[in-house]
């Protein structure tokens, strides 16, 4: 398929870029922070690990609905990766005394200069869809029901992502459809791209849709029906020859993005342990002990990754009980003592968790993970909740910080935290860590409803 269709320039993008970037890495190296190397040499080097690089990250793998999150994670780890290729390009080239902090610097300006481009191409697209009407595909769906409607409104309510919906064609009365007046009118409207919802065709007819759809080059694409296999997110690969779809794809089941995130967790934990938890530890343990005769930390059985049980560590917010490994904390509990009700409040109790990460337990982001009696009771009423096991527990996640944190009152609550835990697990990204860690440091100033 042709991809400069007219008002479109997609085929175009991809090789500008490369030159722009590629400009860019090598213009900065050549003119102002190696000007001793050969830049001959160094152009060939660089611009070969650049698009080998970009061809392993799928770094310019942008497509009208790819958002900003991603885009910028793509940019960050393509730096992290350009940057072990500097380090060994002067390591090689030791003689030119190429130093860690001139290389350190380069990548910041190389950095800064293709994020700059990337996202100004990126919103430009965008304005240019929404004022002028260009770059954009004509679409038709086929099969009217709630979820091709919502397709539809997103369609009309979104221009910047160049989308022009032409026309929804429903198959209720399956005796009056005939295909061969969509085909018609799908070539005589110039459409670019069909969306097929799969409950609403039968086998016969998908086949003849897939067949037109080749033979005339259209994009085709299909919208997951409410049951079986297709609701749910499926990766497609390859077994030697043979087709694979399999059931979830787990980003932190690649060792590059566990190694990127344990190494952040060991960071970050030990900054906390380091700055604040050094100093702010002996303040609560002495109003702890004022108030109330116990230890300090209270230590509590939770299930972690691959479902293993680890003790868990918190300041001690409750008078001592018996049925503190049964019962979570309740609106107004009786047990809850003043200062473990000003921690709870501020989320102060948590910070022991910090030394779970450390020891590897636990990440700073992740599901919460939940007392082993809890978990064994959900596990068996709520549906895919044992899919929160196949990544560490995290002091905070995204459940937390979209209203899903304290006590579960209804099984909507658990409902909604297993929602957004699964889909934490399947769209992880650095960026996203840092995102919830920060809107959980808000929340924590702000204070919220049920932290109690």
């Amino acid at each position: 398929m042709s991809l400069f269709k007219q008002g479109r320039y997609s085929g175009y993008l991809r090789p500008i870029s490369y030159l722009i970037d590629l400009s860019i890495i090598n213009g900065l190296a050549i003119l102002y922070f190696f000007k001793n190397i050969d830049p001959v040499v160094f152009v060939v080097f660089s611009s070969i690990a650049w698009v080998t690089l970009s061809v392993y990250s799928k770094f310019y793998e942008v497509y009208r609905y790819t958002r900003e999150v991603k885009i910028f994670s793509l940019i960050l780890s393509q730096m992290v990766l350009f940057t072990l290729v500097m380090f060994a390009f002067s390591g090689y080239y030791h003689n030119l005394d190429i130093y860690p902090l001139t290389i350190f610097k380069y990548i910041l300006f190389v950095f800064l200069g293709i994020a700059f481009f990337k996202f100004t191409v990126y919103y430009l697209l965008q304005k240019y869809r929404v004022s002028f009407g260009g770059n954009f595909r004509r679409t038709v769906i086929f099969g009217a029901n709630k979820k091709t409607h919502a397709l539809e409104n997103f369609f009309n309510k979104n221009p910047e992502y160049g989308y022009v919906h032409l026309k929804t064609f429903s198959f209720k009365d399956k005796k009056e459809t005939k295909l061969q007046d969509y085909f018609d009118y799908i070539i005589e409207e110039d459409i670019d791209e069909i969306y097929c919802s799969i409950s609403e065709l039968s086998n016969q007819q998908i086949s003849d849709i897939a067949d037109f759809a080749d033979n005339n080059l259209k994009i085709l694409k299909f919208l997951p029906d409410n049951k079986d296999i297709y609701s749910k997110k499926l990766k497609y690969e390859y077994y030697d020859y043979i087709p694979i779809l399999s059931l979830r794809n787990i980003p932190l089941e690649d060792s590059f993005n566990m190694v990127i995130k344990r190494f952040f967790d060991i960071v970050f934990s030990s900054l906390v342990i380091i700055f604040i938890l050094s100093w702010l530890t002996p303040i609560i343990a002495i109003l702890i002990k004022l108030e109330s005769k116990g230890p300090i930390f209270f230590k509590q059985s939770r299930n972690g990754f691959n479902y293993k049980e680890f003790d868990c560590y918190k300041f001690r917010s409750m008078t001592p009980n018996k049925n503190a490994h049964l019962y979570q904390a309740t609106r107004g509990d009786q047990r809850i003592t003043k200062i473990g009700k000003f921690i709870r409040k501020t989320s102060i109790d948590e910070l022991p968790q910090f030394f779970n990460v450390l020891f590897g337990d636990m990440s700073v982001v992740g599901p919460r993970p939940h007392m082993v009696s809890h978990t064994n009771m959900y596990a068996k009423k709520i549906d895919k909740f044992m899919v929160r096991h196949f990544v560490k527990p995290g002091i905070t996640g995204l459940a937390q910080i979209s209203g899903f944190r304290g006590e579960v009152e209804t099984d909507k609550d658990i409902i909604g935290r297993v929602k957004y835990d699964i889909f934490y697990i399947e769209n992880w990204s650095l960026l996203l860590d840092l995102k919830i860690i920060t809107q959980t440091f808000t929340n924590a100033i702000k204070g919220e409803d049920k932290a109690y």
